[in-house]
Protein backbone atom coordinates (compact mmCIF):
# COMPACT_ATOMS: atom_id res chain seq x y z
CA UNK A 1 0.00 0.00 0.00
CA UNK A 2 1.65 3.63 -0.80
CA UNK A 3 2.69 5.65 1.82
CA UNK A 4 0.84 8.50 0.20
CA UNK A 5 -2.14 10.06 1.92
CA UNK A 6 -4.98 10.93 -0.64
CA UNK A 7 -6.83 14.32 0.63
CA UNK A 8 -10.85 14.44 -0.03
CA UNK A 9 -9.96 16.48 -3.77
CA UNK A 10 -7.80 13.68 -4.40
CA UNK A 11 -9.56 11.00 -4.70
CA UNK A 12 -12.88 13.20 -5.82
CA UNK A 13 -10.45 13.47 -8.99
CA UNK A 14 -9.69 9.97 -9.07
CA UNK A 15 -13.47 9.00 -8.88
CA UNK A 16 -13.96 11.25 -11.87
CA UNK A 17 -11.39 9.75 -13.59
CA UNK A 18 -12.68 5.96 -12.85
CA UNK A 19 -16.77 7.41 -13.83
CA UNK A 20 -14.92 9.12 -17.40
CA UNK A 21 -13.12 5.54 -17.70
CA UNK A 22 -16.61 3.59 -17.33
CA UNK A 23 -15.96 2.02 -14.57
CA UNK A 24 -18.63 1.40 -11.84
CA UNK A 25 -18.75 2.73 -8.32
CA UNK A 26 -17.70 -1.13 -7.06
CA UNK A 27 -14.95 -1.51 -9.05
CA UNK A 28 -13.48 2.23 -8.23
CA UNK A 29 -14.30 1.64 -4.78
CA UNK A 30 -11.95 -1.63 -4.96
CA UNK A 31 -9.11 -0.30 -6.84
CA UNK A 32 -8.85 2.62 -4.49
CA UNK A 33 -9.14 0.07 -1.73
CA UNK A 34 -5.99 -1.81 -3.14
CA UNK A 35 -4.04 1.41 -3.33
CA UNK A 36 -4.70 3.66 -0.36
CA UNK A 37 -6.59 1.17 1.97
CA UNK A 38 -10.02 -0.16 2.74
CA UNK A 39 -10.91 2.72 4.79
CA UNK A 40 -9.98 5.34 2.67
CA UNK A 41 -13.57 5.85 1.21
CA UNK A 42 -15.87 3.67 1.53
CA UNK A 43 -17.83 1.85 -1.35
CA UNK A 44 -21.34 3.82 -0.25
CA UNK A 45 -19.42 7.17 -0.62
CA UNK A 46 -18.33 5.98 -4.12
CA UNK A 47 -21.65 5.57 -5.33
CA UNK A 48 -22.95 8.75 -4.01
CA UNK A 49 -20.35 10.55 -6.19
CA UNK A 50 -21.28 8.28 -9.31
CA UNK A 51 -24.90 9.51 -8.43
CA UNK A 52 -23.45 12.89 -8.85
CA UNK A 53 -21.33 12.69 -11.63
CA UNK A 54 -24.27 10.96 -13.36
CA UNK A 55 -26.86 13.67 -12.65
CA UNK A 56 -24.39 16.40 -14.72
CA UNK A 57 -22.57 17.55 -11.32
CA UNK A 58 -18.81 17.36 -11.84
CA UNK A 59 -17.50 19.67 -9.17
CA UNK A 60 -14.90 18.51 -6.72
CA UNK A 61 -13.97 21.00 -4.75
CA UNK A 62 -14.97 21.25 -1.26
CA UNK A 63 -18.59 22.40 -0.80
CA UNK A 64 -17.80 24.20 2.16
CA UNK A 65 -14.27 25.89 1.37
CA UNK A 66 -12.55 27.92 -1.55
CA UNK A 67 -14.47 30.96 -0.64
CA UNK A 68 -17.74 29.52 -0.97
CA UNK A 69 -20.58 30.00 1.36
CA UNK A 70 -20.68 27.47 4.46
CA UNK A 71 -24.73 27.10 4.48
CA UNK A 72 -24.22 25.16 7.95
CA UNK A 73 -22.52 21.83 9.24
CA UNK A 74 -23.84 18.04 9.15
CA UNK A 75 -23.43 18.04 12.93
CA UNK A 76 -26.33 20.73 13.32
CA UNK A 77 -28.60 19.11 11.30
CA UNK A 78 -27.41 15.54 12.73
CA UNK A 79 -28.10 17.05 16.30
CA UNK A 80 -31.58 18.47 15.38
CA UNK A 81 -32.75 15.05 13.46
CA UNK A 82 -31.33 13.12 17.64
CA UNK A 83 -33.56 15.44 18.92
CA UNK A 84 -36.87 14.97 16.62
CA UNK A 85 -36.54 12.39 13.45
CA UNK A 86 -39.81 13.49 12.48
CA UNK A 87 -39.46 16.69 11.77
CA UNK A 88 -39.99 17.63 7.96
CA UNK A 89 -37.32 19.95 5.51
CA UNK A 90 -39.25 22.23 5.56
CA UNK A 91 -38.87 22.20 9.74
CA UNK A 92 -35.40 21.32 9.43
CA UNK A 93 -34.85 24.84 7.27
CA UNK A 94 -36.00 26.85 9.38
CA UNK A 95 -34.49 25.77 12.37
CA UNK A 96 -31.06 26.17 10.03
CA UNK A 97 -32.43 29.43 8.75
CA UNK A 98 -31.71 27.92 5.18
CA UNK A 99 -33.51 26.72 2.26
CA UNK A 100 -35.31 23.38 2.06
CA UNK A 101 -33.41 22.51 -0.92
CA UNK A 102 -29.81 23.09 0.97
CA UNK A 103 -31.49 20.77 3.74
CA UNK A 104 -32.97 17.91 1.03
CA UNK A 105 -29.35 17.70 -0.62
CA UNK A 106 -27.81 17.53 2.79
CA UNK A 107 -29.61 14.75 3.83
CA UNK A 108 -29.27 12.97 0.69
CA UNK A 109 -25.35 13.18 0.68
CA UNK A 110 -25.29 12.02 4.34
CA UNK A 111 -27.70 8.89 2.98
CA UNK A 112 -31.06 9.74 5.15
CA UNK A 113 -34.23 8.87 3.82
CA UNK A 114 -37.44 8.70 5.06
CA UNK A 115 -39.08 5.63 7.09
CA UNK A 116 -42.47 4.84 7.74
CA UNK A 117 -42.65 3.41 11.18
CA UNK A 118 -40.23 0.54 11.38
CA UNK A 119 -39.50 -0.56 8.26
CA UNK A 120 -36.39 -1.10 7.14
CA UNK A 121 -34.66 -2.54 4.05
CA UNK A 122 -32.90 -5.65 4.29
CA UNK A 123 -29.33 -5.96 4.67
CA UNK A 124 -28.26 -7.08 1.08
CA UNK A 125 -25.03 -9.56 1.07
CA UNK A 126 -22.50 -9.34 -1.78
CA UNK A 127 -24.54 -12.23 -3.74
CA UNK A 128 -28.43 -10.73 -3.28
CA UNK A 129 -26.49 -7.33 -5.24
CA UNK A 130 -25.31 -9.39 -7.85
CA UNK A 131 -28.16 -11.24 -8.38
CA UNK A 132 -30.43 -7.65 -8.27
CA UNK A 133 -27.66 -6.15 -10.48
CA UNK A 134 -28.01 -9.01 -13.38
CA UNK A 135 -31.54 -10.08 -13.21
CA UNK A 136 -32.40 -5.76 -13.53
CA UNK A 137 -29.84 -5.75 -16.40
CA UNK A 138 -31.29 -8.30 -18.28
CA UNK A 139 -34.89 -6.94 -18.04
CA UNK A 140 -33.93 -3.58 -18.63
CA UNK A 141 -32.17 -4.88 -21.86
CA UNK A 142 -35.12 -6.99 -23.08
CA UNK A 143 -37.15 -4.15 -22.51
CA UNK A 144 -35.35 -2.26 -24.79
CA UNK A 145 -35.06 -4.37 -27.68
CA UNK A 146 -39.23 -5.18 -27.44
CA UNK A 147 -41.50 -3.75 -25.29
CA UNK A 148 -43.20 -6.84 -22.71
CA UNK A 149 -45.16 -4.93 -19.74
CA UNK A 150 -48.80 -5.13 -21.44
CA UNK A 151 -48.26 -8.61 -20.45
CA UNK A 152 -47.29 -8.51 -17.09
CA UNK A 153 -50.21 -9.59 -14.26
CA UNK A 154 -48.11 -9.05 -10.52
CA UNK A 155 -49.49 -9.73 -7.39
CA UNK A 156 -48.94 -10.27 -3.59
CA UNK A 157 -49.68 -10.75 -0.18
CA UNK A 158 -50.71 -7.77 2.43
CA UNK A 159 -52.03 -7.81 5.59
CA UNK A 160 -54.84 -5.38 6.74
CA UNK A 161 -55.03 -4.42 10.54
CA UNK A 162 -58.20 -3.58 11.36
CA UNK A 163 -56.58 -0.85 13.31
CA UNK A 164 -54.74 1.69 11.65
CA UNK A 165 -53.57 4.71 13.34
CA UNK A 166 -51.54 7.40 10.96
CA UNK A 167 -48.18 7.30 11.44
CA UNK A 168 -45.47 9.77 10.88
CA UNK A 169 -42.35 9.19 8.96
CA UNK A 170 -38.50 9.31 10.56
CA UNK A 171 -35.41 10.34 9.15
CA UNK A 172 -33.14 7.66 9.29
CA UNK A 173 -30.23 5.74 6.83
CA UNK A 174 -31.01 3.06 5.13
CA UNK A 175 -30.31 -0.49 7.11
CA UNK A 176 -30.61 1.47 10.76
CA UNK A 177 -33.69 0.92 12.43
CA UNK A 178 -36.01 3.78 12.64
CA UNK A 179 -38.27 5.81 15.46
CA UNK A 180 -41.45 4.14 16.21
CA UNK A 181 -44.31 6.14 16.70
CA UNK A 182 -47.90 4.88 16.67
CA UNK A 183 -48.31 1.56 14.23
CA UNK A 184 -50.86 -1.04 14.24
CA UNK A 185 -51.33 -3.97 16.90
CA UNK A 186 -49.31 -6.35 15.16
CA UNK A 187 -51.20 -8.84 17.24
CA UNK A 188 -54.70 -7.38 16.76
CA UNK A 189 -57.17 -8.51 14.47
CA UNK A 190 -55.75 -8.46 10.73
CA UNK A 191 -56.46 -10.07 7.30
CA UNK A 192 -54.71 -11.15 4.39
CA UNK A 193 -55.30 -9.48 1.15
CA UNK A 194 -54.21 -11.79 -2.24
CA UNK A 195 -54.71 -9.48 -5.29
CA UNK A 196 -53.31 -9.60 -9.00
CA UNK A 197 -53.86 -6.61 -11.16
CA UNK A 198 -52.26 -5.60 -14.58
CA UNK A 199 -51.47 -2.02 -16.08
CA UNK A 200 -55.94 -2.32 -16.73
CA UNK A 201 -56.53 -3.01 -13.54
CA UNK A 202 -57.43 -5.28 -10.57
CA UNK A 203 -58.01 -9.00 -12.34
CA UNK A 204 -58.94 -10.82 -9.08
CA UNK A 205 -58.20 -10.84 -5.22
CA UNK A 206 -59.30 -12.65 -2.06
CA UNK A 207 -59.57 -11.39 1.26
CA UNK A 208 -58.75 -14.11 3.64
CA UNK A 209 -60.53 -14.79 7.08
CA UNK A 210 -58.66 -13.61 10.32
CA UNK A 211 -57.38 -17.47 10.57
CA UNK A 212 -56.44 -18.29 7.12
CA UNK A 213 -52.99 -17.52 5.26
CA UNK A 214 -50.83 -18.84 2.41
CA UNK A 215 -49.43 -22.35 1.69
CA UNK A 216 -48.30 -23.83 -1.74
CA UNK A 217 -51.47 -25.77 -1.94
CA UNK A 218 -53.79 -22.90 -1.22
CA UNK A 219 -51.82 -20.38 -3.83
CA UNK A 220 -52.38 -23.22 -6.66
CA UNK A 221 -56.01 -22.96 -5.95
CA UNK A 222 -55.77 -19.36 -6.20
CA UNK A 223 -53.95 -19.02 -9.97
CA UNK A 224 -56.31 -21.55 -10.70
CA UNK A 225 -58.82 -18.49 -10.01
CA UNK A 226 -56.76 -15.85 -11.40
CA UNK A 227 -56.48 -18.27 -14.53
CA UNK A 228 -60.14 -18.43 -15.14
CA UNK A 229 -60.31 -14.42 -14.29
CA UNK A 230 -58.32 -13.69 -17.24
CA UNK A 231 -60.01 -15.67 -19.48
CA UNK A 232 -63.03 -13.73 -17.90
CA UNK A 233 -61.80 -9.83 -17.93
CA UNK A 234 -58.42 -10.16 -20.73
CA UNK A 235 -59.43 -11.90 -23.40
CA UNK A 236 -56.45 -10.50 -25.62
CA UNK A 237 -54.57 -13.10 -24.30
CA UNK A 238 -56.63 -16.02 -25.68
CA UNK A 239 -56.33 -13.87 -29.22
CA UNK A 240 -52.80 -13.84 -28.95
CA UNK A 241 -49.49 -15.31 -29.02
CA UNK A 242 -47.94 -13.46 -26.58
CA UNK A 243 -48.88 -15.25 -23.36
CA UNK A 244 -48.99 -13.79 -19.94
CA UNK A 245 -46.25 -12.91 -17.81
CA UNK A 246 -46.50 -13.18 -14.28
CA UNK A 247 -44.58 -11.60 -11.50
CA UNK A 248 -44.50 -12.58 -8.28
CA UNK A 249 -41.96 -12.64 -5.59
CA UNK A 250 -40.03 -15.47 -4.45
CA UNK A 251 -42.10 -16.21 -1.30
CA UNK A 252 -41.95 -20.11 0.25
CA UNK A 253 -46.07 -20.52 -1.21
CA UNK A 254 -45.44 -19.12 -4.27
CA UNK A 255 -42.37 -21.27 -5.19
CA UNK A 256 -43.65 -24.28 -4.24
CA UNK A 257 -43.42 -27.19 -5.89
CA UNK A 258 -47.33 -27.79 -6.64
CA UNK A 259 -47.36 -24.14 -7.90
CA UNK A 260 -44.79 -24.77 -10.12
CA UNK A 261 -46.40 -27.63 -11.61
CA UNK A 262 -49.31 -26.08 -11.90
CA UNK A 263 -47.68 -22.92 -13.80
CA UNK A 264 -46.39 -25.57 -15.97
CA UNK A 265 -49.76 -26.61 -17.38
CA UNK A 266 -50.40 -22.76 -17.77
CA UNK A 267 -47.62 -22.55 -19.50
CA UNK A 268 -47.02 -18.62 -18.48
CA UNK A 269 -43.87 -17.13 -18.21
CA UNK A 270 -42.26 -15.95 -14.99
CA UNK A 271 -40.68 -12.97 -15.15
CA UNK A 272 -37.48 -13.00 -13.29
CA UNK A 273 -37.29 -11.13 -9.84
CA UNK A 274 -34.23 -11.22 -7.55
CA UNK A 275 -34.57 -11.76 -3.66
CA UNK A 276 -35.18 -9.28 -1.37
CA UNK A 277 -36.37 -6.75 -3.89
CA UNK A 278 -39.74 -4.88 -3.47
CA UNK A 279 -38.44 -1.77 -4.94
CA UNK A 280 -39.10 -3.71 -8.40
CA UNK A 281 -42.36 -5.39 -7.63
CA UNK A 282 -44.85 -3.24 -8.31
CA UNK A 283 -47.52 -4.49 -5.43
CA UNK A 284 -45.10 -3.21 -2.94
CA UNK A 285 -43.66 0.32 -4.56
CA UNK A 286 -47.30 0.75 -6.05
CA UNK A 287 -50.28 -0.48 -4.90
CA UNK A 288 -49.89 -1.37 -1.34
CA UNK A 289 -47.81 1.91 -0.82
CA UNK A 290 -50.75 3.78 -2.14
CA UNK A 291 -53.56 1.58 -0.26
CA UNK A 292 -51.40 2.33 2.85
CA UNK A 293 -51.75 6.45 2.58
CA UNK A 294 -55.52 5.37 2.36
CA UNK A 295 -55.74 3.05 5.32
CA UNK A 296 -54.37 5.94 7.73
CA UNK A 297 -56.55 6.69 10.48
CA UNK A 298 -58.98 3.66 9.63
CA UNK A 299 -60.85 1.83 12.25
CA UNK A 300 -62.74 -1.36 11.21
CA UNK A 301 -65.22 -3.95 13.27
CA UNK A 302 -65.86 -6.68 11.09
CA UNK A 303 -64.11 -8.54 8.37
CA UNK A 304 -67.17 -7.26 6.03
CA UNK A 305 -66.26 -3.57 6.74
CA UNK A 306 -62.30 -4.11 5.43
CA UNK A 307 -63.87 -5.94 2.32
CA UNK A 308 -65.83 -3.24 1.54
CA UNK A 309 -63.31 -0.28 2.17
CA UNK A 310 -61.00 -2.46 -0.23
CA UNK A 311 -64.09 -2.78 -2.77
CA UNK A 312 -64.36 0.83 -3.07
CA UNK A 313 -60.54 1.95 -3.08
CA UNK A 314 -60.28 -0.88 -6.26
CA UNK A 315 -62.76 1.66 -7.69
CA UNK A 316 -61.23 4.47 -6.53
CA UNK A 317 -58.65 3.72 -8.77
CA UNK A 318 -58.39 4.77 -12.74
CA UNK A 319 -56.87 2.80 -15.45
CA UNK A 320 -54.32 5.33 -15.50
CA UNK A 321 -53.45 3.98 -11.97
CA UNK A 322 -52.40 0.79 -12.62
CA UNK A 323 -50.88 1.50 -16.04
CA UNK A 324 -48.45 4.59 -13.93
CA UNK A 325 -47.45 1.32 -11.58
CA UNK A 326 -46.57 -0.95 -14.26
CA UNK A 327 -44.49 1.55 -16.50
CA UNK A 328 -42.74 2.48 -13.66
CA UNK A 329 -40.86 -0.69 -13.58
CA UNK A 330 -37.79 0.12 -16.19
CA UNK A 331 -37.34 3.19 -14.65
CA UNK A 332 -36.31 0.83 -11.61
CA UNK A 333 -34.92 -1.50 -13.56
CA UNK A 334 -32.49 1.52 -14.45
CA UNK A 335 -31.69 2.70 -10.75
CA UNK A 336 -31.09 -0.86 -9.95
CA UNK A 337 -28.32 -0.94 -12.27
CA UNK A 338 -27.00 2.37 -11.88
CA UNK A 339 -27.06 1.64 -7.90
CA UNK A 340 -24.26 -1.28 -8.43
CA UNK A 341 -27.52 -3.69 -7.31
CA UNK A 342 -28.37 -1.69 -4.35
CA UNK A 343 -31.05 -0.27 -3.06
CA UNK A 344 -31.79 2.87 -4.40
CA UNK A 345 -34.12 4.13 -1.81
Amino acid sequence: MSLFEPNSRHLREILLFFFNSKKSAAEAHRMLSDTYGEAVLSERTCREWFQRFKNGDYEVEDRHGGGREKIFEDAELEALLDQDAFQTQEELAESLQVTQQAVSKRLKAMGMIQKQGNWVPYDLKPRDVERRFFACEQLLQRHNRKGFLHRIVTGDEKWVHYDNPKRRKSWGKPGHASTSTAKPNIHGAKVMLCIWWDQLGVIYYELLKPSETITGDRYRTQLMRLSRALKEKRPQYEERHDKVILQHDNARPHVAKVVKKYLETLKWEILPHPPYSPDVAPSDYHLFRSMAHGLANEHFSSYEEVKNWIDTWIDSKDEEFFRHGIRMLPERWSKVVASDGQYFE
